[in-house]
C-alpha cells in the first residue's frame, strides 16, 4: 500500500502536465494561507472594538509570530526542499529522517522561545514596538501565544513536508480547520467571556493546538509517505547541511522580517498609535494577496525540486516558465482589485480614526502597485529553494524585508513622515527585482548545463 502511494506520487510529479500539477499542488496551499489570513484579521477586527490602542497591540504581536517562525520556517523549508529532492531520487527512508530531525529540532526551538518569552514578556513587547499606551494589551496577547510556541514551530515543518510529498490537501485541512476555529472562538472569548485582548490570544493558541493535532495525525497513523519518529532523528552532517543551507534563507527572511517590523513599529509608534495601527492592519490585509502568491510558489517549489532530483530538466524549465507567467498575472489582477477597495477595507478596522484609515489605505495601494514584481520575485525565491540553490534563496528571501527594506526605512520616514512609513515596503519590493534577475539567469544557466551534460551521456531529460 505504501509502495503504491509512492509510485502514484512519482508518476504524478514526473508525468502530469505542468500547469495542472502546479495548480493542484498550489490551490490547497492557497486556500490554507487565505484561511490563515482570515483568522489573523479576525483577531484584529474583533479587537478593534476595544480601541486603537488594542489594535496597535495586536499589530505589535504580529512580530512575535514571525519570531517563532524563524527557526521553525528554516527547518521547514530546508526539510521540504531536501525531502522533495530525495523523493525524486527515490530515497524515502532518508527523506523521513530529514522530516523527523527537523520536526524535533523545531519543537526544541519553539520551547526555548516560549520559556524565554514568558520570563521576559514586558521587555519583549517593548522590543517588538509596543508603546506605553498599548503595553498592557500587548502583554495580554503575547502570553497565550508563547505557551504554544513549540507546537507552532512544528506546524511549519509538518505543513511544508506534507506539501513536499504531494499531500497538499492534508496540509490545507490542518491549517484551514484551525483558522476557522479561531474565527468562531474570537467573539466568544473576547466578548462573551469578557477576556478582551487575552481572549483573542487564547483563541489563537487553541487554534494552533488543533492544527497541530490534525497535521500530526497522518504521520502517527502512517497515512503519509514520510514517516515521523524519534527513531528517525539523525543529527548528521549531510542532513544538517542540506536543511540549514537551504532553510537558512527562510530563517533570515523571518529574522529580517522581525527586525524590519520592530524598526517600522517603533518609527510608526513614535508618530502615533494611529499610524502604528494603520500600518499593522494594512500588513494583515496584504496577507491575503501575499498568501495567494506564497501559496502558488509553495505549490511550484516541490514540482521543480522533485523533477530536478529526478533529472527531468525539461520539466524544471517548463515549471518555471509557467510559474513566472502565472505569478505576474495573479499579482496584476489582485493588485488592481485590492487597490480599488483599500479605503473601505481599512475603515472596517478604524471607522472612528481617519488618520489610521489614510495611512493604512496608502500602504495597501502602494504595495498593490508593485504586486506583480513581488509575485515574480517570490517564484524566483522558491525556484532557488526547490533546486537547492541556498545562496540565491538566501539573497532573495532576505531582500523584501531585509536588505532592500532596512536601508530605506529611516530615510523615507525622516523625509516623508507617515507617508514614508507607508511606502517603505513598496520601495523595497522594487529594489528586490534588481537582485532577482541576475540570480535567476545564473540558476537557469545551471539547469541548461545539467541538461546538456545529461544529453552528452546519452540519457535525454525527456523520457523516450
Amino acid at each position: 500500500m505504501e509502495e503504491n502511494r509512492q509510485t502514484k506520487r512519482e508518476t504524478l510529479m514526473a508525468e502530469a502536465p505542468i500547469p495542472g500539477l502546479i495548480l493542484k499542488m498550489a490551490v490547497p496551499t492557497i486556500v490554507a494561507f487565505l484561511i490563515n489570513s482570515i483568522y489573523s484579521l479576525t483577531d484584529t477586527y474583533f479587537v478593534h472594538f476595544l480601541g486603537t490602542n488594542a489594535t496597535a497591540a495586536v499589530s505589535v504581536n504580529a512580530s512575535l509570530d514571525q519570531l517563532i517562525m524563524m527557526a521553525g520556517s528554516m527547518l521547514a523549508v530546508g526539510a521540504a526542499s531536501y525531502s522533495s529532492r530525495l523523493l525524486g531520487a527515490r530515497d524515502g527512508k532518508k527523506a523521513s529522517q530529514v522530516l523527523s530531525t527537523s520536526f524535533f529540532g523545531a519543537f526544541t526551538f519553539g520551547l526555548v522561545v516560549g520559556v524565554l518569552g514568558l520570563s521576559f514578556t514586558r521587555p519583549l513587547v517593548y522590543l517588538l514596538g509596543a508603546t506605553p499606551t498599548c503595553e498592557a494589551f500587548a502583554i495580554q496577547y503575547a502570553d497565550y501565544v508563547l505557551l504554544v510556541a513549540p507546537f507552532m514551530a512544528c506546524n511549519f515543518v509538518m505543513n511544508q513536508c506534507l506539501r513536499a510529498e504531494g499531500s497538499a490537501m492534508l496540509s490545507m485541512f490542518g491549517m484551514g480547520f484551525g483558522g476557522i476555529l479561531n474565527c468562531v472562538l474570537d467573539p466568544i472569548f473576547i466578548f462573551q467571556f469578557d477576556m478582551g485582548v487575552a481572549g483573542a490570544s487564547l483563541a489563537t493558541a487553541i487554534s494552533k493546538l488543533v492544527s497541530f493535532a490534525i497535521l500530526i495525525f497522518p504521520y502517527l497513523t502512517r497515512r503519509s509517505v514520510l514517516h515521523l519518529s524519534v527513531r528517525n532523528v539523525r543529527i548528521v552532517k549531510d542532513i544538517l547541511y542540506q536543511v540549514v543551507s537551504v532553510g537558512s534563507s527562510s530563517m533570515f527572511r523571518s529574522g529580517l522580517a522581525v527586525v524590519s517590523a520592530i524598526i517600522l513599529n517603533n518609527i510608526a509608534g513614535s508618530i502615533s498609535d494611529s499610524v502604528l495601527a494603520g500600518v499593522g492592519v494594512s500588513t494583515k490585509i496584504m496577507m491575503f494577496p501575499f498568501g495567494i502568491i506564497l501559496g502558488f510558489g509553495t505549490g511550484f517549489q516541490p514540482v521543480a525540486g522533485f523533477n530536478w532530483g529526478a533529472k527531468r530538466y525539461d520539466r524544471v524549465r517548463e515549471s518555471f516558465r509557467f510559474a513566472t507567467k502565472a505569478s505576474i498575472a495573479i499579482g496584476l489582477v489582485i493588485g488592481v482589485a485590492l487597490a480599488l477597495g483599500a479605503d473601505g477595507l481599512i475603515a472596517l478596522f478604524a471607522e472612528r480614526d481617519p488618520e489610521m484609515v489614510a495611512v493604512g489605505a496608502l500602504c495597501v495601494r502602494l504595495q498593490c502597485l508593485v504586486m506583480p514584481i513581488h509575485g515574480w520575485v517570490a517564484v524566483a525565491n522558491m525556484f532557488c529553494a526547490g533546486l537547492g540553490e541556498a545562496r540565491g534563496a538566501l539573497i532573495l528571501s532576505s531582500a523584501r524585508q531585509g536588505t532592500c527594506f532596512i536601508p530605506v526605512v529611516y530615510p523615507l520616514a525622516w523625509a516623508f513622515g507617515a507617508t514614508g512609513v507607508a511606502s517603505v515596503q513598496a520601495v523595497a519590493d522594487v529594489l528586490s527585482l534588481a537582485l532577482a534577475v541576475p540570480i535567476i539567469r545564473r540558476v537557469l544557466g545551471k539547469v541548461r548545463r545539467a541538461e546538456e551534460a545529461l544529453a552528452a551521456q546519452g540519457a535525454p531529460s525527456r523520457p523516450v
